[in-house]
């Protein structure tokens, strides 16, 4: 981890999230680790981004979609930089989804909560992975 967004998130995630056992909201995430989520109206380095957090583990992830596309190009290739340098949460350069922001995508913004996060509620599953119901994007055992 290189940047101090990253560090803070790898903190977070290390001594904070497994902490977090009542229903919490965290707002406000660097914007190194939100490659797609639009920057903070007041915050430098911030993005508006939150997510819910329940017996210590994510259930949802929401945040105001980045709808310029200078700004999403180069953090697409920040992504794919760390991408080619081994790490495997990263996201390569969507040409289509440049296009789409440049033709003029309004303001978008949603929230990801499923079923297989309320299966990992109910099953006390650690992962996703492991209540998925799509097996073939399941690594293989």
């Amino acid at each position: 981890k290189n940047t101090i967004g990253e560090i803070l998130n790898e903190c977070f995630e290390e001594l904070c999230e497994p902490e977090l056992i009542q229903p919490t909201f965290v707002t406000d995430y660097p914007v190194e680790v939100s490659p797609l989520a639009k920057p903070h109206r007041s915050k430098p380095r911030l993005t508006e981004r939150f997510e819910l957090f329940v017996t210590g583990r994510e259930f949802a992830n929401s945040f105001s979609e980045l709808t310029d596309p200078v700004d999403q190009r180069v953090r697409f290739e920040a992504q794919a930089a760390k991408k080619f340098a081994g790490d495997e949460e990263a996201c390569d350069v969507d040409e289509e989804f440049l296009t789409a922001l440049e033709q003029g995508m309004p303001p978008t913004g949603g929230l990801g909560i499923g079923i297989d996060r309320v299966c990992m509620l109910l099953t006390n599953s650690p992962t996703i992975k492991e209540v998925i119901a799509f097996p073939l994007l399941k690594p293989d055992a």
